[in-house]
């Protein structure tokens, strides 16, 4: 059986891991061996994750995000799958891979890849098929992010006021002098931990208010995402650094919401899922109380998260419409500075911008989603995975050196 090994902890490979030969979740009911739910807290767990992150609404409890009547928006389909199946690049380890195989190799459950607006590849492996949405997780942040950003040129959001100016609520907590620009670049100081490996972490405590993971006998915690916001205090000062923090989009929709007395999933429908003419309903994991997850809780198929980065790629404008304003993707596409975070990077309005050779950017999500949108080459790539790793760090690898030779390949 295919194992793949990494810092002493080894895993089923992308092959070995297949749901399907793994039966999860089948017949009625499943068997207890063979059964994902929250309660278990077998949802986010590998190799249970390559069925669930396809399945998300069966497991928990979400809102719609209504695409509206009518035919869909149409790709034309210009098919390149063999020659990008063939397509041979070096990773980081210095491995020559073929791009087929490698997709295997980096847990993919599905990917599409448009060139000029066409569709010229797309395979599903897996749970996955082109109907199902499938988990997005901070891919979700760059939907919110973009839609603030909006917001903020359209003079309807103030991105020099405090949180607190707009929440009340959170006077007292560590946004209370945060500006909604520092929430929205993560340049914030908050006593708030990322690490999803480790029990006592802020982002633990954070699901766990939310639902997402299992509490404990006797739990007297948060209840709610707004509950959980509430406690999380200052450490450092605001607007120095950059630091990755989901909680700072729930802040930011939460203001999003406050302000123009729409849900999250509502704004996504009347700005960018109806709009753009999507294909499927997406949906948004909520809260107990109905609160929409807005850092990390959105599932869409494949094609729709397409359809978002061509609309980036074209600087907001679809089929002769502008449905962002344009500033919004320059905006994004000239970053915060650089020297804030490593590997070149920089981060604005909830969007990673790599300053690559193909001018692109990105919105990431754990366990290896990927929206790669690149101008310099025309390009966008969605990519859908169940990585056993949270971080990017094992999927960047692969993932990273192949974005750029097929950019190149289709820019040739």
């Amino acid at each position: 059986m295919g194992m793949l090994e990494f810092d002493g902890h080894r895993y089923l490979d992308g092959r070995a891991s297949d749901p399907r030969d793994l039966g999860w979740m089948r017949d009625a009911p499943p068997p207890v061996e063979k059964r994902i739910t929250i309660e278990s807290d077998t949802v986010l767990q590998f190799p249970q994750m390559r069925w669930s992150l396809s399945h998300m609404r069966e497991l928990m409890p979400t809102v719609n995000v209504w695409r509206k009547p009518g035919a869909p928006s149409h790709f034309e389909r210009h098919e390149k799958t063999g020659e990008i199946d063939a397509l041979t690049f070096t990773d980081t380890n210095g491995r020559t891979l073929r791009f087929d195989e490698a997709l295997i190799d980096n847990y993919t459950d599905g990917i599409v890849v448009l060139h000029r607006g066409r569709l010229v590849y797309e395979r599903y492996f897996g749970a996955l098929e082109p109907h199902l949405p499938h988990a997005c997780h901070s891919v979700t942040k760059s939907y919110a992010g973009t839609v603030a950003a909006a917001f903020v040129h359209e003079d309807v959001l103030n991105d020099t006021k405090t949180v607190a100016y707009y929440l009340p609520e959170l006077q007292g907590t560590g946004w209370e002098d945060a500006t909604l620009r520092q929430v929205m670049d993560m340049q914030t100081g908050l006593a708030y931990t990322e690490v999803y490996e480790d029990e006592r972490s802020g982002v633990r405590a954070y699901m766990r208010a939310c639902g997402w993971r299992p509490r404990p006998v006797g739990y007297d915690g948060p209840k709610t995402l707004c509950d959980y916001l509430q406690t999380v205090r200052k450490e450092g000062t605001h607007g120095e650094t950059f630091d990755y923090k989901t909680v700072n989009t729930d802040v930011m929709t939460w203001v999003m919401t406050r302000v123009t007395g729409r849900s999250f999933a509502e704004l996504l429908q009347e700005r960018l899922w109806a709009p753009l003419g999507c294909e499927e309903d997406g949906y948004l994991t909520i809260d107990p109380v109905g609160t929409p997850l807005a850092g990390a809780g959105l599932s869409a198929s494949l094609r729709d998260l397409a359809r978002f980065g061509e609309l980036i790629r074209c600087e907001g404008a679809w089929n002769g419409k502008q449905v962002i304003p344009a500033f919004v993707v320059h905006d994004v596409q000239n970053g915060d500075h650089p020297a804030k975070l490593s590997g070149g990077y920089s981060y604005r309005s909830q969007w990673w911008v790599t300053h690559d050779e193909l001018g692109a950017v990105e919105a990431r999500g754990i366990h290896g989603q990927r929206l790669y949108i690149a101008p310099e080459a025309e390009m966008v790539v969605v990519r859908f995975a169940s990585h056993p790793f949270a971080n990017s760090q094992v999927g960047d690898i692969i993932t990273t050196p192949q974005m750029l030779a097929l950019g190149r390949m289709l820019r040739g």
